[in-house]
């Protein structure tokens, strides 16, 4: 569990989908689903925490926009976050391979599409309000499971923000999947059950991994990080299928 949080900390602090790591370890160790969801997300604060600050000089001149989207990221965790707490546990087991599943595509296509969102106008009318809903329900989503969460804020930011630089465009990604993990663990802890061993664990390895990656993630190969996330994602469903 501590290599798999370093592991997922390194990877987090540049593409995003660490959890593809972590769950799936969890799962392979005979953790509940809900159980190893709400544990992981916890552990991985830390290290989210580290990769911002990592990638602090890039969040320079940043800050208003990040402070009208991390409310939206907030609220939208809370909503993820009750809907995996009300909901049966057998609707998570049943809806997460069909997540995972659909993360490890965007890690796949993930350069492509960064890619082609860059290249469309920088602003549009409305893309404020159209970027705070986006993030919202990335919110959710992050709140709820949140495997690739960082591919899809990565997508995001690149399409409705006028940031053309991409380290910084991450920089700002790190600060709202750290707002959506931050928002989602602080709720389990007051309602759900926290496997405090696994969660230390995940948090000691996330957050060096966070600060390895931050620092080397501008130079180590994307295309080795996808190709190890896709694989653990592709076990992780036939597990959970």
């Amino acid at each position: 569990m501590l290599a798999a949080g370093i592991a997922a900390g390194a990877i987090n602090a540049v593409v995003g989908s660490g959890t593809l790591i972590t769950f799936p370890t969890l799962l392979a160790l005979g953790y509940p689903a809900v159980l190893a969801n709400v544990s992981n997300t916890v552990g991985l604060v830390p290290g989210s925490a580290a990769a911002v600050w990592a990638y602090r000089r890039e969040l320079s001149g940043q800050g208003s926009l990040l402070a009208k989207l991390c409310p939206a990221s907030t609220i939208g965790a809370i909503v993820g976050g009750v809907l995996l707490l009300r909901l049966p546990a057998g609707a998570f087991r049943a809806v997460v391979p069909a997540l995972i599943a659909v993360a490890c595509v965007l890690v796949v296509i993930q350069p492509r599409l960064t890619a082609a969102l860059t290249r469309r106008p920088a602003k549009v009318r409305g893309q404020a309000v159209a970027l705070m809903v986006a993030v919202a329900l990335t919110g959710v989503y992050g709140g709820y499971f949140g495997a690739a969460q960082g591919v899809l804020l990565i997508g995001l930011l690149a399409t409705l923000s006028v940031e053309p630089d991409m380290q910084r465009t991450i920089a700002a990604k790190n600060v709202l999947a750290l707002t959506a993990n931050l928002v989602a663990g602080l709720l389990f802890l007051t309602v759900h059950h926290v496997d405090w061993a696994v969660a230390g664990l995940i948090a000691g390895g996330s957050t060096l991994g966070g600060l390895v990656g931050g620092r080397l993630g501008r130079r180590l190969p994307p295309s080795a990080l996808r190709a190890v996330i896709v694989v653990i994602g592709a076990v992780a469903v036939i597990r959970m299928a």
